[in-house]
């Protein structure tokens, strides 16, 4: 089940359900985190980006986040089975910490219109310079 003592390994049981349009996935244990894929391929890579997501914003919000349950404790009805995600939260919490952010920035005319001229990497004076000032 579980590495229930490894706080950056999570894995949760999810249902799988075919359906008309595709696979829906739940996770018992995380009310409202649910997805779909069209394939089983895309059901799984779509659950293991749910599931990120949901810990991902569950541990940044401070909600609590419930153990998950036995596998051979889910319930299933025909049609449906069991799949175990698992997701690497120290990941996740990296690429969202390195993740890039755009912001606007106000400068005058004729700054913006030098650096133009001159072919400047905004982005990368700013982060520099932010760097710098840190």
């Amino acid at each position: 089940m579980a590495n229930r003592g490894n706080k950056d390994m999570r894995t949760y049981p999810a249902i799988f359900s075919k359906d008309k349009n595709g696979i829906a996935v739940e996770f018992p244990d995380l009310p409202g985190c649910l997805t779909c894929g069209k394939s089983e391929a895309e059901a799984v890579a779509r659950a293991k980006e749910a599931l990120e997501g949901f810990l991902y914003v569950s541990e940044r919000d401070g909600d609590h986040i419930p153990a998950p349950t036995s596998f051979d404790e889910i319930n299933v009805k025909k049609g449906e089975a069991v799949v175990l995600v698992t997701v690497r939260m120290d990941i996740v919490r990296e690429e969202e910490a390195n993740k890039s952010v755009t912001k606007s920035v106000t400068l005058p005319n004729w700054l913006n219109k030098l650096a133009m001229e001159a072919k400047l990497n905004f982005s990368g004076i700013l982060q520099e310079g932010l760097k710098k000032k840190l």
